[in-house]
Order: C-alpha cells, then sequence, then structure tokens
C-alpha cells in the first residue's frame, strides 16, 4: 500500500477514535443502563433478530449455554426480556424482548441519532453530499465484504 493511503487511513481511523471520545461523553441512555456488555450484546442480537433461542445466543456470543442462561435470568429480572416455547419445536425456549427492553433499544438509538444528527445540522450542503457518497460507499463496501451480504443493502 502507498505511504499516502496508509497515512489517509490511520488519519481517519484516529479522527473516528476521537469522534467516539465525544459521544462517548454524551449522557446516553447506553451509559446510563445498568446491562453489562454481554447483556447489552445479547438485548441488541434479540432487537435485530426479534428472537433466539440459547443456543442461537450462545454461539452468536462465542460463549456456553450456561453462560447465556444467567445472562438471560438477569435480563429478565430487569424485564427487558422474556422466554416463551418455540412454536416450530416445543423443545427449545425462545427469548425475545418485552416492550421495556424494546423501548430500551429505541431509546438508545434515538439518543445517537439525535447526537449525530445535531452535529450534521451544522455541516454546509456541499459537505453533508460528500459525506451521504463516502458514508453509501463505505455500507456498500461492507455489504459486500460481510458473510451474509443480503440483508445490509438498502
Amino acid at each position: 500500500m502507498s505511504s499516502e493511503r496508509e497515512d489517509l487511513i490511520h488519519r481517519i481511523s484516529e479522527t473516528q477514535r476521537g469522534l467516539g471520545r465525544l459521544f462517548a461523553q454524551h449522557h446516553s441512555p447506553l451509559f446510563t443502563s445498568n446491562l453489562t456488555m454481554r447483556q447489552l450484546k445479547v438485548v441488541m442480537l434479540l432487537a435485530i433478530n426479534g428472537s433466539s433461542s440459547g443456543q442461537e445466543l450462545a454461539h452468536a456470543l462465542g460463549v456456553g449455554l450456561g453462560t447465556v442462561t444467567g445472562i438471560v435470568d438477569r435480563l429478565v429480572a430487569q424485564g427487558l426480556a422474556d422466554r416463551h416455547e418455540d412454536p416450530h419445536d416445543r423443545r427449545v425456549r425462545r427469548v425475545q424482548l418485552t416492550p421495556e427492553g424494546t423501548a430500551l433499544i429505541e431509546e438508545i438509538n434515538n439518543a445517537g441519532h439525535e447526537h449525530y444528527r445535531r452535529i450534521m445540522d451544522h455541516l454546509d450542503l456541499e459537505t453533508l453530499r460528500a459525506l451521504d457518497h463516502v458514508t453509501r460507499t463505505i455500507r456498500d463496501v461492507a455489504t459486500d465484504l460481510a458473510p451474509d451480504n443480503d440483508t445490509c443493502r438498502r
């Protein structure tokens, strides 16, 4: 790779890290919730998938079923998730978000979106056009590189 290319990639990466630090200072429900990182991952997986079996969650997290059981037990105790019988296989218990769990994910997403929107409101039209082009290009490349590249593109 060319030196200029490496320098640009490094500068962009550092800028993104700096933005991440600035965003972390914003008081998002993501940072004020009492969820552990694993609990948050399960909540996010359930928000994406609708429901999952314990085996599916264990595989996605790279942990054992016993670990997932404990995580889900705590989410159920907090009122963020519940378990139900799989309609296609009564031996399988599925986990899904409760309305409270869905509301938490929406609150987290909305807070991040509103913060990002306030920043974009201060950009000129030319910069917004360039940002639109760049973010679409990044999304397209990420979609092409994704293992299941049919689900991300809109």
